[in-house]
């Protein structure tokens, strides 16, 4: 409505450079029954001026950028060019007639694109979109497009991010379709918009967030939620997991050929935030190449096309350890929930746990490379590589899926199994079930399963080294349950007594959670508190032990209380070889005073308050 020779007059002294003026022009070729012939060249106009912000905002110091003022995003938005690049876009929708209106898979691209530099740079444009409710289920339809998919899902996934109340799945049109419509690269990217979508809002841990407000929360919400109803609606999208699971264990060397990872990579460098992954994975290819042109700089013209068209083989890894991240949390979040016995059966049958297994030494754990890559998130104070992020996602992965379940024996091989049915024979105590039943076309194969791979490389792992907690974790996990004597004999605890008294470990994370470990090991079993007598064998080291158990109660309470139940039980067993180690053990005969025992019970009641207990 402004005239135009105003927008002129005005142009220069606010530093508008032009853009109401073409988003007058824009509107005005943008009309009901236009072309939009005209619409692309005025977008080219608009769009760098927008992009070399958002590039700004992106490889500047973030906190910088947020003080400064965004001029060219905000004048557009300013002049209403957001809601106008999603009424071109939506337009085809509100169109009855047989011809449909087509938009250039071009003009997608750039409004798209222009969006999402806006939301980048623009306070409360993303929340603005997220609010519209039908312009974001309008944008899962554009993901049929492969030409648009990325910047698609880039913009979906921002919105997501910031929106209120989570989308429920079922009113994407026509979701199996579209999910079926997706090769394995655009899966992958899809499960990172997926795991928005299933896992429960994180809400942190202060006061509204204490385990009794939680209770309280849970009796009055009865049904499902809508995290529960969408991990449902996926479960019944036909073949979906088996793809998760191919998808999840495929080799580096079996993925696709290099032209389309070429492009997917031309294409997310216009795009920002990937566009800083791209940085580091540039980087290595440029060392790469580096190398491979002085090794043969006689050559060099030929050195150079190579390097364009051969990936370097980092790259790829790169490419696929960030794709296995996303696709191992959404498994993960199934895993966990409503559907958690119809989830093991498919994963055990399409053989999730021997796939990861064979990818254990090359991928999962692989030696780092000479480029350790940090790519920063959102926060910019945490230095999360993917290698990292893959490890930690692989063992929650493996926690949950050994957790009070039967299928955990998948983790070990024919081999292993073997090993704990005849501990049980030794022992002379019937084997359990779910040994006996565990099929074994579906275990591990190879020289070791995954569960004894684990436990090498937590022996050789850093005293303060974060993973330490993962690990101890899924190991722990395994042991859950019913008590098993053979499991408790097949893993070995002397490494774990080590950390706690010999390294005497300060990290209260890994201190908790070998704390728990070492109470699952030895719970009602009389040989595992002769394997602890036998490592702790000097008063020192047992007072260096008593030292850490009482250092932090909360974290070795389950500890304590494992060893009390113990105790009782063996106290009233009459067995001569039960007599020989209650009166041997060290740890046994300090439990077995009263004064001990009161004094733990005194401290335990006092350690916490109910009205201020969180997870």
């Amino acid at each position: 409505q402004i005239t135009e020779a105003l927008l002129k007059e005005r142009d220069k002294q606010a530093k508008w450079n032009g853009i109401p003026l073409l988003l007058q022009k824009l509107y005005e070729h943008s009309h009901p029954n236009s072309d939009f012939s005209q619409c692309q060249s005025i977008l080219k106009e608009i769009s760098p001026l927008l992009s070399m912000e958002a590039m700004a905002f992106v490889t500047e110091d973030r906190k910088a950028a947020q003080e400064s003022t965004f001029p060219n995003t905000y004048t557009f938005d300013l002049f209403g060019g957001v809601d106008l690049l999603v009424e071109i876009l939506m337009r085809p929708t509100l169109i009855t007639q047989k011809k449909k209106q087509k938009i250039s898979d071009d003009l997608i691209k750039d409004c798209l694109s222009i969006l999402y530099n806006t939301c980048i740079c623009t306070e409360g444009v993303t929340r603005r979109l997220a609010e519209r409710n039908d312009f974001v289920l309008f944008l899962f339809t554009l993901m049929t497009n492969k030409k648009t998919f990325l910047q698609t899902a880039t913009l979906i996934e921002d919105i997501l991010g910031v929106k209120k109340e989570m989308i429920q799945l079922d009113d994407i049109p026509n979701l199996p379709s579209l999910v079926s419509s997706f090769d394995q690269q655009q899966l992958a990217n899809f499960c990172r918009i997926l795991a928005v979508t299933i896992s429960e809002l994180d809400t942190g841990s202060d006061d509204k967030h204490t385990l009794l407000a939680k209770n309280a929360q849970q009796k009055k919400n009865l049904g499902p939620s809508r995290a529960e109803i969408n991990q449902a609606t996926l479960l019944n999208i036909p073949g979906f997991i088996e793809r998760l699971c191919k998808l999840a264990t495929r080799k580096v060397s079996e993925t696709t050929g290099t032209s389309s990872f070429l492009q997917e990579l031309e294409e997310w460098y216009t795009w920002l935030d990937n566009a800083l992954v791209l940085d580091a994975l540039m980087r290595v290819a440029n060392e790469e190449a580096e190398q491979s042109s002085t090794e043969s700089s006689d050559e060099s013209g030929l050195a150079n096309t190579s390097t364009r068209t051969q990936l370097p083989q980092s790259m790829k890894i790169m490419h696929e350890i960030m794709y296995k991240l996303e696709v191992l949390y959404v498994l993960c979040v199934l895993l966990m929930g409503r559907q958690r016995n119809q989830v093991h059966k498919m994963i055990a049958e399409f053989r999730l746990i021997p796939g990861l297994n064979n990818l254990f030494d090359k991928l999962i754990w692989r030696k780092h490379s000479a480029s350790a890559l940090v790519l920063h998130g959102h926060n910019q104070n945490c230095d999360c590589s993917p290698d990292i992020t893959l490890k930690i996602q692989f063992l929650r992965l493996l926690q949950s899926f050994s957790d009070h379940h039967e299928n955990k024996y998948l983790l070990l091989n024919s081999q292993e199994l073997n090993e704990l049915s005849a501990i049980s024979h030794k022992a002379n105590i019937p084997e359990v079930d779910a040994v006996v039943n565990t099929d074994r076309s579906l275990v591990c194969d190879g020289k070791r399963g995954l569960l004894t791979r684990l436990l090498q490389v937590m022996k050789k792992e850093p005293a303060e080294s974060s993973f330490r907690f993962w690990q101890a974790r899924a190991v722990e996990s395994f042991l859950r349950g019913t008590t098993s004597y053979a499991d408790q004999i097949f893993l070995p605890c002397q490494h774990i007594l080590y950390c706690i008294v010999d390294s005497e470990c300060k990290s209260r994370d890994v201190l908790q959670s070998y704390f728990d470990l070492l109470g699952e090991l030895m719970k009602f079993n009389i040989d595992a508190f002769k394997r602890f007598n036998k490592y702790i064998n000097t008063d020192e080291k047992f007072q260096i032990f008593l030292n850490q158990i009482n250092s932090s109660l909360v974290d070795s309470n389950m500890l304590v209380r494992c060893i009390t139940l113990s105790l009782d039980r063996f106290e009233n067993q009459s067995d001569a070889k039960v007599a020989e180690v209650l009166s041997e053990c060290r740890l046994l005969s300090y439990m077995s005073q009263m004064s001990m025992r009161m004094s733990f019970l005194f401290r335990l009641i006092n350690i916490i308050h109910v009205q201020t207990l969180t997870q």
